[in-house]
């Protein structure tokens, strides 16, 4: 049992946390609605009432249509395929036992430890070598492979946590591997599974630094991309800045809002579990 002060100390450090995360948040909100020919910026007050117009404004001058089309096209193919690899890699080191199971799983974690930066050279080089760059392929596979490592030890963790008294009655019932994958541990895991989704498609969605070396051409950039660009045409103009930034990061809000339950039992899932 709490106490009336410990409750008070509780919801007051809640708030002032609130307060400081959604602080930037209501500044470029407040940037976004306001004049274009305004040079304010931050938390004053819209001159005129709302200018609604700035995000249409911000959307057919920096094509952010086409970079949408883009990155949605490239967001659910990487989540797609990093979804079913993980699951199927990680059901494999989690629950069955095979010969070098071990190694193979540290292999896997290596590309935790890897930084970015140091792979994306000679991957552009590879990548140019196979014809690859400046194409669809050149931003999924890298970053599906990039999701990967942590999709696997995710979901391995995961599985590792299951009950063995719930895959030992599946087997029982003359369910074979694959049965018990997808019709037992999928439908359980299902915030785990939730989590790596959403993880994933920040990841991917802000992508910035792969996008910016393997495509060159308009027609394959994603939004981060495209939103450098536009910064550097209207860098004086700060409510279309705020407009085109607001546009790129409500689908990440979308999707945590409308995940968050999944995404936050399988956060404390994960949390508990050894």
């Amino acid at each position: 049992m709490t106490t009336r002060l410990e409750r008070t100390v509780t919801y007051g450090i809640l708030a002032l946390f609130s307060v400081i995360a959604l602080t930037p948040v209501i500044g470029i909100l407040s940037t976004a609605f306001g004049s274009q020919n305004s040079l304010h910026t931050g938390f004053s007050l819209p001159e005129g009432g709302l200018h609604w117009s700035n995000f249409a404004d911000a959307w057919n001058r920096g094509h952010f249509g086409t970079y949408l089309g883009n990155s949605v096209l490239v967001t659910a193919a990487v989540v797609a395929a990093t979804t079913v690899l993980a699951v199927l890699a990680a059901y494999a080191f989690g629950v069955m036992r095979f010969p070098g199971s071990t190694v193979l799983f540290y292999l896997f974690v290596i590309g935790l430890t890897l930084p970015q930066e140091a792979l994306v050279v000679p991957l552009y080089f590879d990548l140019r070598y196979a014809e690859l760059t400046d194409t669809y392929w050149a931003l999924i596979l890298p970053q599906t492979a990039q999701s990967l490592a942590f999709g696997v030890f995710w979901m391995r963790t995961y599985f590792r946590g299951s009950a063995r008294a719930v895959i030992e009655a599946a087997r029982i019932d003359g369910a074979n591997s694959w049965t018990t994958l997808w019709r037992v541990l999928v439908p359980m895991g299902r915030p785990a599974i939730s989590t790596m989704v959403v993880i994933t498609f920040m990841w991917t969605w802000n992508e910035f630094l792969m996008a910016l070396v393997m495509v060159s051409g308009e027609a394959h950039r994603t939004v981060p991309l495209g939103l450098a660009f536009f910064q550097g045409q209207h860098s004086s103009d700060a409510a279309l800045l705020a407009a085109a930034s607001v546009l790129i990061a409500l689908p990440v809000v979308v999707v945590y809002v409308a995940l968050q339950r999944r995404f936050i039992e399988g956060m404390l899932g994960g949390a508990v579990k050894e």
